[in-house]
């Protein structure tokens, strides 16, 4: 099993077909982030549950970024054709990262959190991006991923915002 994982893995990230080293650098991370997280729910006591639970947040997540890629026309900064607004590889790996940070803990999350920055990163430093495509990708992830996922074990704090009204919901499964 983790040999055909593995070697699903290396296709995946053999076309990367980027212009510079820092964009193939993160678009390799923005594969290998989710693809990773998901053999570790595999691999981590047979998390199926959290299986399931990152293939909604990825599918929703890509589900809303495609559908406002189709509503809102934004040329990229290099002035390919392509949809600029909302960044999806953001919007991917903040989704997660959100799941680790959800489901296992921060102590998981603080390193995919830094991979998902650094793939925002990359999409504007190589001007496949503006700095709102990026930001709004990684709210797409973050909120999927607070949406779908429960906590593995233990507690899980989750900051609220709305309505004027600001907070910190608290739960988990003992």
């Amino acid at each position: 099993m983790r040999l055909v994982f593995a070697s699903i893995l290396l296709l995946m990230c053999g076309p990367a077909m980027a212009k510079s080293n820092l964009e193939k650098s993160g678009d390799i991370l923005h594969l290998l982030l989710p693809a990773a997280t998901f053999g570790a729910t595999l691999v981590y006591e047979d998390d199926f549950e959290g299986s399931w639970q990152l293939i909604k947040t990825g599918v929703v997540s890509r589900i809303a970024v495609e559908g406002l890629k189709y509503a809102i026309d934004k040329e990229r900064p290099d002035g390919s054709d392509m949809d600029s607004f909302p960044s999806g590889h953001t919007a991917d790996t903040f989704a997660a990262a959100t799941f680790v940070q959800q489901r296992y803990g921060w102590e998981w999350a603080i390193p995919a959190y830094v991979g998902a920055a650094y793939v925002g990163y990359t999409r504007v430093a190589s001007d496949q991006h503006h700095v709102e495509d990026v930001l709004v990708g990684a709210a797409i992830g973050v909120l999927s991923g607070l949406y779908f996922t429960d906590p593995y074990k233990g507690i899980s704090i989750t900051p609220i915002a709305g309505n004027g009204n600001y907070g910190l919901y608290v739960s988990g499964k003992f």
